[in-house]
C-alpha cells in the first residue's frame, strides 16, 4: 500500500534538537505508481510550499529553532487521502532561563512572595538561597510552590531578619540559571485606632455645629437690638 515517511520514519516520532541550528524535515511517498501531492502542517495550520516541493517528496526547514517550537507537531499528509500521514513532534532542549520581579518592598508583619519564573527543557532542579547560604525553611513561616515554569517562596509575617538577597537557582543537564531577588522589610506604618478617629471626627463636628449655633444666636440678638 501507499505509505509516507518523514526523515526515514514510517510512523509518528519525536525529534530532539536544540535552540538555534535549523531542523530539516523530508517527507517521501513510497509504493506510488503516479505523482502524489504532499501537504505539510504545523499544528493545525497548513505550511505554504513552492510548486517544485510538493510532488512525491517534500522538504520543510525550521530555521532558526525557537523555544516556541518545543512540543509543536509537524505533519506530512497525502493530499488525496489525508488519513495517510506521518507526524513528528519537536523536542527542543534548552538551558534554564529565569525572570521575575527583582526587588520587593514589604512592610514588617505582612506576607511576602518571591516568584522566580523559569523555562527549561528538560525540567530542572530548583533551590532557594539567602545571602549566598542555604535557606533554612521554617515550618509555618516559609512555603514553597512549584510548577513547570514557576518557583515561589512565600514568607509569612516578615521580620527585619528576613531582609536580604534571595537567590533562585535552577539546574538542568544543559546548564544552570540564577536570579537574585532583594527583599526589603520596611518599618511598620503607624495605625490609628478607628475608635479614636471616629471620636475625633464627632468632636470636631459637634464643635463646628455649636459654633454655627452660637453665631446664629448672636446674629439674631444684634438684629433684635437694631
Amino acid at each position: 500500500g501507499l505509505e509516507l515517511s518523514v526523515n526515514n520514519h514510517a510512523a509518528d516520532f519525536t525529534l530532539s534538537t536544540v535552540l538555534g541550528p535549523p531542523v530539516s524535515l523530508s517527507c517521501l511517498v513510497h509504493n506510488s505508481s503516479e505523482a502524489e501531492e504532499l501537504l505539510w502542517y504545523r499544528g493545525d495550520g497548513r505550511v505554504g510550499l513552492k510548486d517544485g516541493n510538493k510532488v512525491n517528496i517534500s522538504y520543510i526547514c525550521i530555521s532558526p529553532v525557537h523555544e516556541s517550537d518545543n512540543g509543536v507537531t509537524f505533519t506530512c499528509k497525502l493530499a488525496r487521502d489525508k488519513s495517510v500521514q506521518v507526524s513528528v513532534v519537536l523536542d527542543v532542549q534548552f538551558p534554564p532561563r529565569l525572570s521575575g520581579e527583582e526587588t520587593l518592598h514589604v512592610e514588617e508583619g505582612k506576607d511576602a512572595t518571591l516568584t522566580c519564573r523559569s523555562k527549561s527543557n528538560p525540567q530542572a532542579q530548583t533551590a532557594w538561597y539567602k545571602d549566598n547560604h542555604n535557606l533554612t525553611l521554617q515550618q509555618g513561616r516559609h512555603e514553597l510552590y512549584q510548577t513547570s515554569e514557576v518557583f515561589q517562596l512565600s514568607i509569612r509575617k516578615v521580620q527585619k531578619s528576613d531582609n536580604g538577597t534571595y537567590t533562585c537557582v535552577v539546574k538542568s543537564p544543559l546548564g544552570e540559571g540564577t536570579k537574585d531577588f532583594h527583599l526589603i522589610v520596611e518599618d511598620k506604618k503607624p495605625v490609628f485606632p478607628k475608635e479614636a478617629v471616629i471620636a475625633a471626627v464627632v468632636v470636631v463636628t459637634v464643635t463646628v455645629l455649636f459654633g454655627i449655633v452660637a453665631r446664629k444666636d448672636k446674629f439674631f440678638k444684634v438684629q433684635k437690638a437694631l
